[in-house]
């Protein structure tokens, strides 16, 4: 076997001290197929499995960047060449050596090792079933998702379900997207669904792990970008059975208090602790880095304040008069205070920059002290996903129900507005809501491609001046490095 070490020092709970137990663990190192044998084994295993969710290549800067691409934001930060790489994908000039892709294509790499590895190692130990079930089944979810991310960021990819072993080919092709869904993405979910524990049977050192609501709702996302609607909408109606439900204020889905973390309406999301000595760059770093990325640049507002992702004046557009989300998910000038502090148009080059992430530094007063999880899934999804496959079913009144509810969270409660529309038009409604609602959480790229096949994604960019935008940049570059590495790999089109 390979040489690895198990990080058992991510963090799945939400408080430093339900955490306590996995920092006082020592790492698994150099461990030989016999020692890989019992359950503090299985579970260290599985916990480093979902690390690399955790990293910059994923989660804590690129997955949120695809929101600056898809027309929402800009990237702003410190000019120059800094975030060169975003602004490239964002102004669609990015080529084979673009970082960024690179980060996106290596990203959930890793992650797929260690669910190869858990689903290779565990099922054969002789421990609690219960413990050997849920290991499966994180690791099935998991391995589900850092696919689905490869499969809608770069069409085909390579497939692997097992450690790579000295005998396997070194060179592997990609595989058509279409068999990855089928052979992997769906039939791993359908057996998370099965091994999974519910989020109540969890106990309280456990909370934040893959449960059986995170794999219906994330199988009912794969089906919707499938269109295979009617089973995104059971996936959905088996979410609502099993008790999620709205957080009583938006903001609540967000913050680096505790009661934001694992709320009710949280299916899924990357837990951090928020007390770290790895560097900032660092794989093992333990802090949600979106306040400091995010924070007015140079304001001592949060801790950092690099004043990344700054909304457009086109997205501010987009929020109806008497929607309550605007002033908790951007800053604005004449908007509500942050930490009673008054906001400046004159602190971002668009006049705005993004609130919802944001930190007090009475909270997190640096860096590597953020201890707020970042939102993968939560029920508001789930609801808009409803909503979407009811009308592509054709039945567009029923859609109202579930669109209403996440409508009326956000103050907009004229019923009317949304009543008696046509099927087009209630699909224009759910487009506009689902990129308000989930503004700035990595969603609108991936609905943007989806729509239409696609043909959404252009349209939409060129109305904002993109034209140089093609059916080609509805996929990333393939990394040139990986194609100097790996000579049966081929480019995307038009790269």
């Amino acid at each position: 076997m390979k040489r690895f070490i198990y990080i058992t020092s991510f963090f799945i709970a939400t408080t430093l001290v339900s955490c306590s137990k996995f920092l006082d663990e020592k790492p698994y190192e150099d461990p030989g197929a016999e020692t890989i044998s019992d359950e503090a084994s299985a579970i260290a295993l599985t916990n480093a499995a979902y690390q690399p969710l955790q990293r910059p290549k994923l989660y804590n800067m690129r997955i949120w960047t695809l929101d600056i691409m898809a027309g929402n934001s800009v990237v702003g930060a410190g000019g120059g060449d800094d975030g060169i790489e975003t602004v490239q994908l964002a102004n669609f000039t990015a080529t084979a050596d673009n970082f960024a892709a690179i980060d996106f294509w290596r990203g959930p790499n890793p992650g797929i090792l260690y669910c190869n590895t858990v689903l290779e190692n565990v099922p054969k130990m002789n421990i609690s079933e219960i413990i050997k079930k849920r290991c499966i089944g994180e690791a099935k979810f998991l391995r589900a998702h850092y696919y689905f991310l490869l499969v809608q960021l770069f069409g085909d990819v390579p497939m692997s379900l097992n450690t790579t072993k000295p005998s396997d080919d070194l060179y592997p092709k990609r595989v058509n997207k279409n068999t990855i869904y089928q052979e992997v993405i769906i039939p791993d979910l359908k057996e998370a669904i099965q091994l999974l524990p519910t989020r109540e049977e969890y106990g309280i050192n456990d909370k934040g792990r893959a449960s059986k609501g995170a794999a219906y709702g994330m199988l009912a996302k794969v089906y919707l970008t499938l269109g295979r609607y009617q089973d995104c909408l059971e996936m959905t109606e088996k979410v609502e059975s099993l008790g999620y439900k709205l957080n009583t204020d938006y903001s609540d889905c967000f913050g680096g208090e505790p009661k934001n973390r694992n709320t009710t309406e949280s299916l899924f999301e990357v837990q951090y602790l928020g007390l770290t000595n790895a560097g900032f760059w660092s794989d093992e770093n333990q802090a949600c880095w979106l306040s400091t990325y995010m924070g007015p640049r140079n304001q001592n507002w949060v801790g950092g304040g690099y004043g990344w992702n700054q909304p457009t004046q086109e997205f501010i557009d987009q929020y109806e008069t008497g929607d309550l989300r605007k002033g908790k998910t951007v800053l604005y000038a004449g908007g509500p205070s942050f930490d009673g502090k008054q906001y400046n148009a004159s602190m971002s080059s668009t006049g705005y920059n993004v609130r919802k992430f944001l930190v007090p530094l009475s909270i997190s007063p640096d860096y590597n002290t953020n201890a707020a999880s970042i939102i993968v899934l939560r029920h508001a999804d789930v609801l808009l996903m409803k909503a979407e496959a009811l009308n592509e079913l054709g039945r567009t009144q029923e859609a109202e129900v579930p669109l209403y509810e996440v409508r009326k969270r956000a103050g907009l409660t004229n019923r009317a507005s949304i009543e008696n529309l046509t099927q087009n038009q209630m699909r224009e409604k759910i487009i506009h809501e689902r990129r308000i609602e989930l503004a700035f959480e990595g969603h609108r790229w991936f609905d943007m491609i989806r729509w239409g096949n696609g043909q959404h994604a252009i349209d939409f960019l060129h109305t904002i001046g993109k034209i140089n935008v093609s059916r080609k940049h509805l996929l990333l570059p393939i990394p040139q490095k990986e194609i100097d590495a790996n000579r049966n790999l081929v480019q995307n089109p038009g790269y």
